[in-house]
């Protein structure tokens, strides 16, 4: 193995076979980090995207599961013998309107905390020794948990959802508090952007997405490159840690 990439730097990042996940892998690889992509499904195009990248490799598994996201974790560390970056994005949801109560019923709210909420701290627990490792011998370890514009404002897919979301900012907080300096922890909550996650959901996708270019200040939907551009800063922000990173376009201005 050469010098070049024992020292290169390795990021984890959950969900990331498609959309917001996919979009960050690619950014970061093109720095020059080596990537560790996951998905609890879609697992041809999660070996597909590794394939494409120059130094990739694919796991399965379900961060909701305990003993996935350890085993997750170890094929990084088995396969680059270091992990420097963590990205949290797995993440699920139900469509349902904010004022039916009854459609939002424990099996909702246990469902969508168990993979948003616990998988997202199941995979820190997971991968912070290695964090702390990393950043004991150069710059500190990263964490970043993909959030949500709904976790602060009266809006999103569901109230569990933007719940969950809640919880995952205050989440990044409190680890960001306890964690440094050898692990930066921060968040970023996008607002709309144009992935498969409204797959099936063509009209609430449509409503948004019209909303949204007519009362945002930049005028359009997000991107997952969007998001990625403030992941790949986030990686880099030396004095950075507990912050929420808002990428909405401005929405959040007016």
């Amino acid at each position: 193995m050469s010098e070049s990439r024992v020292e290169s730097r390795v990021a984890l990042i959950t969900g990331s076979s498609s959309g917001i996940g996919a979009g960050i892998a690619r950014r970061l690889a093109a720095a020059g980090i080596r990537v560790v992509l996951n998905s609890a499904r879609s697992e041809d195009a999660g070996k597909a995207l590794a394939a494409e990248l120059p130094d990739a490799v694919y796991v399965r598994g379900d961060v909701a599961d305990a003993d996935d996201a350890r085993r997750i974790v170890r094929t990084a560390i088995d396969t680059y013998g270091r992990l420097d970056i963590l990205v949290n994005n797995a993440g699920i949801t139900r469509f349902i309107p904010l004022d039916d109560l009854e459609a939002a019923d424990a099996e909702a709210w246990r469902e969508i905390f168990e993979v948003n909420v616990v998988g997202t701290w199941q995979m820190i627990t997971a991968a912070t020794p290695h964090l702390r490792e990393s950043g004991a011998s150069g710059s500190p370890g990263s964490i970043i948990n993909i959030s949500s514009v709904s976790a602060t404002r009266a809006l999103g897919s569901s109230i569990p959802y933007a719940v969950s979301k809640s919880a995952v900012n205050h989440m990044t907080r409190l680890l960001a508090s306890q964690l440094g300096p050898a692990v930066r922890v921060n968040a970023i909550a996008p607002g709309l952007i144009d992935t498969p996650w409204y797959e099936g959901e063509d009209q609430v996708w449509e409503s948004s997405r019209e909303w949204i270019t007519e009362n945002t200040p930049l005028r359009r939907v997000g991107t997952p490159e969007d998001v990625a551009e403030a992941a790949l800063y986030l990686v880099d922000a030396a004095y950075t840690t507990g912050d929420v990173l808002t990428v909405d376009g401005g929405r959040h201005v007016v």
